[in-house]
């Protein structure tokens, strides 16, 4: 292998501080293209490059170094025939060496033309180069096959952000900024910044708290969203409003979650569902034209949140591929076996051509499932003229003629089954779905599959409180048909909420708001506020609304998913120029961080004993 990858430019300290000597100022030098720029149409013309070492090969007379920067790769030739002094002069360089380089572009020879590179037909026959800077050798290599540990490419971000697949995810995310900014600007929104100090509410139990110093005793909160902020904002008769906003969320991390995240936040005057809706729609579509040239159909479809949890045992499925679910609860009530007799929710979920399943791989999945709750899994094979299964002798034969009408059982199939209370029912099945439509190759890895689910429940029941809480957010409007009896049944409220799902990604979530008094009011009693409490922590909202507040909506994207998303990456940290880990921390700045004692008391602060350890 002629190429010096990883060159020992780490080595003995001497090496580097002896490279370091030849460093020369960039003083008048400019650079005339970047290192994707050239073509064959520029031979015989003389260019200034500069960028990074990417690859160095010595054949002896010649010295080839591949010159790299963002926009992409030139091969450049050091000649001894051509310029000796920047020839001889070149034998220092190693990888990840910072360069400027003075040369003529020329054809590459017959037979030496990369096709893979946009500038592979040419190569540049250096007359004169100066050194930057020089460089350790890197951890991993700067490359898009790299291997390494993500606690290792996350201390040295810097570098791995060199790597062209991770530079791409950012050049992407740049150009669907500019596309978001591009169409609500035409559109005829404001971009307007809200605070980003903020009071905690008793809704923000994973707020991020910051001390005041002035205010000795007293704490901001870093906001979950700017929610209230926008609200008074179309109070204040701004009429369409959005911000590309850092928003703050002090919880447990997945692959798709980071305590600091970036939304969309748009927020609408004088308007309906089906008003914010559609410019949600035009948006989405304008950002994937811009930035991949796709053309996302419109409309996009809808189902009730009803509708998704009974077919697909989520409230944002995956529609990339089919595998619904069926209810079957009607066939098997009374039923021998007791498991599916004495289950609130029966549901079966049948795998066309899934019989060739092996037993270890069934096992597997109900290790899987019992993630979200579930203590087992039923399952059925579908063979020629019996069924095998560890329960089908439990089953009457008109209970099996109903399994297999309802769920159109054919030979070869094999067909799972939960059983138990609706909630643990529908998660465990529906996340067994996603997980068979992925171990089961049904998802087109091209496919955009978006859908609204709409008209939600206004409240949720928290076990933990033991009291009804909002389930979008308690600003969020009751339909109308609910609203006289939202306090006395919360539990069948709908609200006139609204979310954008994609892929199996919930990438917007939105609604219409109360925007008088007595509404806000009546929500906050619903959720068990006093009168006291609601005036103490939402005093200012509602004597906004007193003040002649319009009806407005809105929606908030989370950013990083739509990103992660256009570059078919696995989490948003891919995508995120220093992301956290899933603890939440910064391996590269060591954040969080302890503070001096004086620090402490500045602020009027004191660790407990247990916090220092």
């Amino acid at each position: 292998m002629d190429e010096q990858q990883l060159s020992p430019s780490s080595g003995p300290a001497s090496i580097q501080e002896q490279h370091r000597q030849h460093i020369q100022p960039l003083g008048d030098w400019v650079r005339s293209h970047k290192n994707n720029g050239l073509r064959k149409a520029d031979a015989g013309t003389t260019v200034t490059l500069m960028g990074w070492v990417q690859f160095r090969r010595d054949h002896g007379g010649l010295i080839f170094i591949d010159l790299r920067d963002r926009f992409g790769l030139t091969q450049v030739v050091f000649e001894p025939d051509t310029a000796p002094e920047a020839h001889e002069r070149a034998h220092i360089l190693r990888t990840e060496y910072v360069l400027a380089i003075r040369g003529t572009v020329r054809p590459r020879p017959e037979g030496m033309v990369n096709p893979n590179l946009e500038t592979g037909e040419i190569e540049v026959v250096v007359s004169d180069w100066k050194l930057l800077n020089t460089s350790r050798t890197p951890p991993f290599l700067i490359e898009d096959r790299v291997e390494a540990a993500d606690s290792l490419r996350l201390q040295h971000r810097y570098l791995d952000l060199r790597r062209p697949s991770v530079g791409r995810n950012l050049v992407l995310r740049s150009a669907a900024a500019k596309a978001v900014r591009d169409y609500l600007s035409d559109d005829g929104f404001l971009e307007v910044e809200t605070p980003v100090l903020t009071k905690s509410t008793p809704e923000g139990a994973r707020d991020f708290l910051v001390p005041s110093r002035l205010n000795q005793g007293q704490f901001f909160a870093l906001p979950q969203s700017p929610q209230l902020f926008k609200q008074l904002l179309m109070m204040s008769g701004m009429d369409r409003y959005f911000q590309i906003v850092k928003c703050f969320r002090d919880e447990d991390l997945r692959a798709d979650r980071q305590p600091e995240f970036t939304q969309i936040d748009i927020e609408m005057s004088f308007t309906t569902e089906e008003m914010v809706m559609a410019m949600a729609e035009g948006l989405m579509a304008s950002v994937f034209k811009k930035t991949l040239g796709i053309d996302i159909p419109l409309p996009m479809p809808r189902m009730t949140y009803d509708e998704a949890m009974d077919k697909y045992g989520l409230d944002k499925p995956d529609l990339r591929f089919d595998l619904p679910l069926t209810d079957v609860t009607h066939v098997v009530r009374g039923s021998q076996f007791k498991v599916f007799a004495q289950a609130a929710l029966v549901k079966g979920l049948r795998v066309p051509g899934g019989e060739s399943m092996t037993r270890k791989e069934i096992d597997d999945l109900t290790e899987f499932v019992k993630i979200y709750g579930a203590k087992g899994l039923a399952w059925i094979k579908v063979r020629e003229n019996e069924w095998q299964s560890p329960f089908a002798k439990f089953l009457s034969d008109e209970e099996r003629a109903g399994l297999q009408a309802a769920l159109n059982m054919q030979v070869g199939d094999l067909v799972f089954f939960q059983a138990g209370d609706a909630d643990m029912v529908n998660t465990a099945l529906g996340q067994l779905r996603n997980r068979l439509g992925e171990m089961l190759g049904l998802i087109d890895p091209d496919a955009f599959a978006f859908t609204w689910v709409t008209d939600f429940p206004l409240f949720e029941f928290d076990p933990e409180e033991k009291r009804w809480v909002a389930r979008h957010h308690p600003f969020t409007s009751v339909q109308d048909a609910f609203a006289s009896t939202m306090a006395a049944d919360p539990g069948t409220a709908k609200a006139r909420a609204y979310d954008m799902v994609l892929n199996g990604y919930e990438i917007g979530g939105g609604s219409i708001r109360n925007h008088t008094r007595p509404m806000q009011e009546a929500m906050f009693t619903a959720l068990g506020f006093s009168q006291e409490q609601a005036e103490e922590e939402f005093g200012f909202l509602l004597e906004a609304l007193d003040h002649g507040a319009p009806p407005h909506g809105g929606i908030a994207f989370g950013f990083d998913r739509i990103v992660m998303l256009l570059c078919k990456a696995t989490s948003i940290r891919d995508v995120i120029a220093f992301p956290k880990t899933q603890k939440g921390s910064c391996p590269m700045t060591e954040a969080p961080s302890a503070v001096s004692a004086r620090q402490l008391r500045d602020l009027g602060l004191k660790l407990r004993e247990s916090a220092k350890a």
